[in-house]
């Protein structure tokens, strides 16, 4: 294996503060865990090389030892000849060999041993706290269900866990339940629990946010000449006035019909009907005589 860029392997850049290089370090740690990958061979030894590079880019005089005779240390060779001439001597050589050392199973790569030696490790890597992985879960409702908030007892992960679910949850909205994930590691807090709703569409309404929109027939009689009809609204019966010569197509808002606003009790959207004209089929023959009847009325009114 060539030389270990720590940087990249952290990904980072070499101006990153000691802030950033921790943060990056946890992120990369959590990732390659041997809790998290159990039997994973390929993120032990990855893990293993996300500390050895914490350990050195955390370390003041580390980092500037290894950004001096790291990366570019051919351009130091001369330097560091020099110096080790004047104090008769060198306890580090580097050559380069010891720049392209594979990691060694089970440790610190042989570069980090040439570079710092095989003293002083921190065992941070094993003991830091890691928040444990966040889970998540669909679960499926009709519309109907989320008319009305109420408690649902939910099984993820052998655990079982008890939630409400709140009157106008939308499809697609995900909540968050706090500290329901993964176990902590090393005593690190547990992981979030996040529920994706996936509600499913009605045969009667459509919905649009808390609106609802629903298709209404009425006979041709009750188009004409106007009449009540009795229309059913998820949250009863109601009886409207329809005017005489209503055309198919015409809308009719019943403000507050609608569906509960998720978050906002006791507000509602609105309900939007459209009405449909019924169009008689299979007329008999009485009946085609009287709109025939009706037609000439009509044309020589």
């Amino acid at each position: 294996m060539k030389f270990i860029d720590y940087y990249k392997l952290l990904g980072i850049n070499k101006t990153a503060t000691s802030d950033e290089i921790k943060k990056a370090y946890r992120k990369m740690a959590r990732k390659y865990h041997p809790d998290l990958n159990p039997n994973d061979k390929e993120a032990e030894k990855k893990f293993q090389a996300i500390n050895e590079a914490n350990e050195v880019l955390s370390d003041p005089e580390k980092r500037k030892k290894y950004d001096r005779y790291g990366e570019n240390w051919k351009h130091q060779e001369t330097d560091q000849n020099a110096e080790n001439g004047r104090r008769g001597g060198s306890q580090n050589q580097y050559s380069n060999a010891d720049f392209e050392q594979a990691f060694r199973d089970g440790g610190f790569s042989d570069f980090f041993d040439s570079m710092f030696g095989g003293g002083g490790r921190s065992s941070s890597g094993s003991s830091i706290k890691f928040k444990g992985q966040d889970l998540h879960a669909a679960l499926e409702l009709q519309l109907r269900d989320v008319l009305e908030s109420h408690k649902r007892t939910l099984e993820i992960n052998g655990k079982k866990i008890r939630l409400t679910i709140k009157a106008g949850v939308e499809d697609g909205q995900t909540i968050k339940i706090k500290n329901h994930g993964g176990e902590g590691i090393n005593g690190g807090p547990n992981g979030d629990l996040y529920i994706t709703f996936k509600i499913h569409s009605d045969p009667e309404y459509k919905r649009e946010g808390s609106d609802l929109h629903k298709e209404v027939k009425i006979d041709l009689y009750t188009a004409i000449l106007g009449g009540e009809i009795i229309v059913s609204t998820l949250s009863g019966k109601v009886k409207l006035k329809v005017p005489e010569g209503t055309e198919s197509g015409t809308k009719v808002k019943l403000k507050g019909k609608g569906f509960p606003v998720y978050n906002k009790e006791g507000v509602f959207g609105d309900l939007y009907l459209q009405y449909t004209v019924d169009i008689p089929k299979n007329l008999t023959a009485e009946e085609k005589k009287l709109f025939e009847q009706l037609a000439k009325l009509r044309n020589h009114g």
